[in-house]
């Protein structure tokens, strides 16, 4: 169940501060409700990306990953565990964060575009979905899933 929302425990864009452009970015939090950031997109980049913004550090993720992740997510069909790692940690295959950097996802790799920084997909990319209708979260203290809408 999500910590945003309307009664039922949805969220939805209108939920959600900013309108996730460099300008006005979304303003959310971790799965866990314990830390906020923003994000945005940034499509003139090269190439294009998909801006975490966490306190000072900055994190890029393809730009696809928003879609890719709601597809590979509407395949599966049913909750999956986030597994959120650091890019120095081994990911279990079967979590959104192992799909993050899968050799078989259609960037053939890392969407992290960042050495060093290319973790936590799991952590940052199921409230993106979140917030545009794509996906449901939750939002327990830990072993969180999120699955396709």
């Amino acid at each position: 169940m999500s910590c945003f929302g309307d009664n039922d425990g949805t969220m939805n864009i209108d939920d959600v501060e900013g309108n996730g452009t460099p300008d006005d970015p979304w303003q959310l939090k971790t799965p866990p409700s314990k830390s906020e950031f923003e994000a945005y997109r940034d499509p003139d980049s090269d190439p294009p990306a998909l801006v975490v913004q966490v306190g000072k550090t900055q994190l890029r993720y393809h730009l696809s990953c928003i879609e890719d992740l709601h597809a590979m997510l509407t395949e599966h069909g049913d909750w999956m565990p986030l597994g959120n790692k650091d890019e120095q940690k081994e990911a279990d295959a079967d979590t959104v964060e192992g799909l993050g950097r899968s050799a078989s996802n259609p960037v053939s790799g890392w969407y992290g575009l960042k050495k060093g920084l290319r973790g936590r997909f799991g952590n940052y990319l199921p409230p993106v979905l979140e917030a545009l209708g794509l996906a449901e979260v939750e939002h327990n203290a830990r072993n969180n899933r999120m699955r396709a809408i």
